[in-house]
């Protein structure tokens, strides 16, 4: 039987909101079958558990936010799609997350760290299948015409597999690699994926802090791009660093689903709004998708059955 995996102790993290510039402190603790990933804000005078699901997401503009029912004017936890893609590479299916703001720390703007504190707490399987969303046809969402259309992808496949294309028009972008294939089944997240940052360019922070974002935001935490160049002294960290992260994203942005799909994405210039669309455009469609199992591991697609660090 291919196993649902959680930790097997508690660790911790401190670190600061990307866009709050609010310390936030974050307790990670192992989970029984079947609970999913809920985080719980426990700096408010009544605990709220938000589980990660669909149905949770209330804002999508800057990040993936969830909320208690998915309520904008509930309690919420923002930013969590770095975290998400963390646990989605390493199959963990349980976990409980205490966190004492609204806005997962940023650390080191990739989900790298996020990685490391999972693994530092060790994998332990449990004695529960783990169960897939399996994609049975094709589902796309589209956003615009022209030269500013979007778009996104679900087909089947007997796997994960991931396909991220982007189009700026900016120098320094356009120096590295736009387009960027991955299968989980090749057991590279950590190595290929994990460590690609957030990006944003100069330009945009003085608007954007005036709205009251990014103000936790420095060259510590993200590629940083003036109007011709990347402003790190130590460069990027792979050649297609930027399209990476977008990948790294939506990684997280599914992982939403509640459970890992088994499917091929694709998306050309999508995002965190369009991911969520497409989730929703999945779920609504019953005959689109189902939930799968493996009681056999050679069953099961290459790499899933491998004990953490898996992918």
């Amino acid at each position: 039987m291919l196993q649902q995996r959680s930790l097997k102790s508690i660790t911790r993290a401190v670190g600061v909101g990307v866009h709050s510039g609010q310390r936030v402190e974050l307790t990670l603790r192992p989970a029984p079958p079947d609970t999913g990933i809920v985080f719980r804000r426990v700096d408010l005078a009544n605990a709220v558990d938000i589980p990660a699901r669909v149905e949770s997401v209330c804002d999508t503009r800057m990040a993936s936010t969830i909320s208690a029912g998915g309520d904008p004017g509930a309690p919420k936890v923002q930013t969590i799609e770095h975290f998400m893609s963390a646990c989605a590479g390493l199959g963990i299916d349980n976990l409980r997350v205490d966190i004492t703001s609204d806005e997962m720390p940023i650390l080191d703007g990739s989900a790298a760290s996020f990685v490391f504190l999972l693994q530092s707490a060790g994998i332990e399987l449990q004695d529960a299948p783990k169960r897939f969303i399996r994609v049975l046809k094709t589902i796309e969402v589209r956003d615009g015409e022209g030269p500013t259309a979007k778009w996104a992808r679900l087909e089947p496949y007997h796997g994960w597999k991931l396909v991220f294309e982007i189009v700026f028009d900016h120098p320094a972008v356009n120096q590295t690699g736009q387009r960027v294939e991955f299968d989980f089944g090749d057991n590279q997240y950590r190595r290929d994926i994990a460590r690609a940052r957030t990006f944003g360019f100069t330009k945009d922070v003085d608007a954007m802090r005036a709205r009251g974002l990014t103000l936790g935001g420095s060259m510590d935490n993200a590629i940083v791009v003036d109007d011709t160049r990347v402003l790190n002294a130590e460069g990027l960290r792979y050649d297609d660093e930027f399209v990476k992260h977008k990948l790294l994203d939506a990684i997280g942005d599914l992982y939403i689903a509640g459970h890992p799909l088994l499917a091929s994405y694709t998306s050309f210039k999508g995002g965190h709004a369009l991911n969520n669309k497409l989730l929703r455009a999945l779920f609504a469609d019953a005959s689109a998708w189902e939930l799968a199992t493996f009681e056999r591991l050679s069953d099961a697609p290459r790499g899933f059955a491998e004990l953490a660090p898996a992918w």
